[in-house]
């Protein structure tokens, strides 16, 4: 293979993608004016589904999306988007009775599922900080920046009351709708019903890093705050690598309160993804002790999931690995945010120890979907392919799991990088 490098040219395709394709989809299919929302499902021919119910982790992450833009182009036309999300939220999602935002609603805002699923409080948490910070800076309204980033402290305080565990480390999965105990904790019908997972815990972190960073742009006072936040976060690092990261650099899945494992499956995708949201949360805290703690793990996971998830041939990441002592069953299917992940993960490899081989692969990654993954008739990004590289059209290209998050952060790390 001929020597691979970022050029100015992988840098523009990756700024078209966002601002050519990816934006403007989201912006044309995903608002449901009439019942003031975020469609819950949206085909493959753009056709939405009015009646189909809206989660708080799609409406927040196109919150936190729109917002991140317009803080990284200091437009403030993005907020437009962001703004609509604000108000969903504030006016649906939140559960004025006993705090904290519903799992789910219906469109004309009744709630669906009206558990504190602990995932979706992340997510809100991390929308409503990157929001504050816009609003802060972008439209000098103080008053409206302190009342969601208030809000994004009411979520983060929530969380260290009801979902941590104090004993062992980590948050719990879910609470009852008034933060009492539940059994019911499961986060989708592909996980497991268990007390712990890695994917709560990983996003978690990711809001608790975004929280850290916003503080002081909102609140100039913020350092008695922002310090408790980034103790949490701390210890959630350490929980990540002394817990959740497996002695094979994978991360383990599911767990019991005493962090025990309960599935020996693999995720390339939260591997990857892993791997550079660990590293930016010790970035974030300048903890140069913290960093030398995860550095060598931080790179060992992005060098496993390329040695063992990634098709070398085809330049694009594996779904997941199952084991059994008998007949182990790899999932071949290319997901598009496990595709955008790795770009994600790679490059920040690439960072951290100067190493071709993941230059090559983020570049890979990124022919591989500007040729497969990206709709070019529809728009947007297939949300699944097979093997071969044809669309799995039972997947949705839009909807409660699926939005201008992982594609849309993916291109926006990468610009936003190529500028340090």
């Amino acid at each position: 293979m001929n020597k691979m490098n970022f050029t100015n040219e992988f840098y523009q395709s990756i700024n078209e993608e966002l601002f050519q394709n990816i934006l403007p989809y989201w912006d044309k299919y995903s608002k449901d004016e009439k019942n003031t929302g975020f469609f819950g499902k949206i085909d493959n021919d753009n056709v939405q589904d009015a009646e189909c119910q809206r989660s708080i982790v799609m409406t927040s992450r196109f919150l936190w999306t729109y917002s991140a833009v317009a803080r990284f182009t200091k437009d403030a036309k993005y907020l437009e988007m962001a703004d609509f999300a604000y108000k969903v939220i504030i006016e649906k999602y939140f559960d004025n009775e006993n705090d904290g935002v519903y799992w789910s609603i219906m469109p004309d805002g009744t709630p669906k599922v009206d558990k504190k699923q602990i995932y979706g409080q992340a997510f809100c948490c991390y929308g409503l900080s990157e929001y504050a910070a816009a609003i802060q800076e972008l439209k000098k309204d103080e008053e409206l920046a302190a009342t969601a980033m208030n809000k994004a402290l009411d979520i983060y305080n929530l969380l260290e009351n009801h979902a941590l565990d104090k004993e062992n480390g980590g948050y719990i999965e879910a609470c009852a709708k008034d933060w009492s105990k539940t059994n019911d904790m499961i986060l989708s019908p592909k996980d497991m019903n268990c007390p712990k997972s890695m994917n709560t815990n990983l996003h978690v972190m990711e809001a608790y890093t975004n929280l850290y960073r916003t503080l002081p742009v909102v609140f100039a006072d913020s350092k008695s705050i922002q310090s408790e936040v980034g103790q949490s976060l701390a210890n959630l690092i350490t929980v990540t690598q002394e817990r959740i990261v497996q002695k094979n650099a994978h991360l383990g899945m599911f767990f019991d309160m005493d962090w025990n494992l309960l599935a020996d499956e693999i995720s390339y995708g939260h591997d990857i993804e892993a791997s550079w949201l660990l590293w930016e949360a010790a970035c974030e805290l300048k903890d140069e002790e913290l960093k030398e703690q995860i550095r060598d793990d931080v790179i060992k996971m992005a060098e496993v999931a390329l040695d063992e998830g990634f098709d070398k041939e085809n330049g694009c990441l594996e779904n997941f690995l199952l084991y059994s002592t008998t007949n182990p069953k790899r999932d071949r299917t290319r997901v598009w945010w496990n595709q955008a992940e790795a770009m994600n993960g790679f490059y920040n490899a690439w960072q951290m120890t100067g190493n071709q081989k993941y230059q090559e692969a983020c570049i890979q990654q990124w022919n591989w979907i500007q040729n497969h993954q990206v709709d070019k008739t529809n728009g947007e990004w297939w949300s699944a392919l097979d093997q071969n590289g044809t669309p799995i059209l039972a997947e949705d290209k839009g909807g409660n799991w699926k939005t201008s998050y992982h594609n849309g952060r993916t291109c926006l790390e990468l610009l936003r990088r190529s500028q340090e």
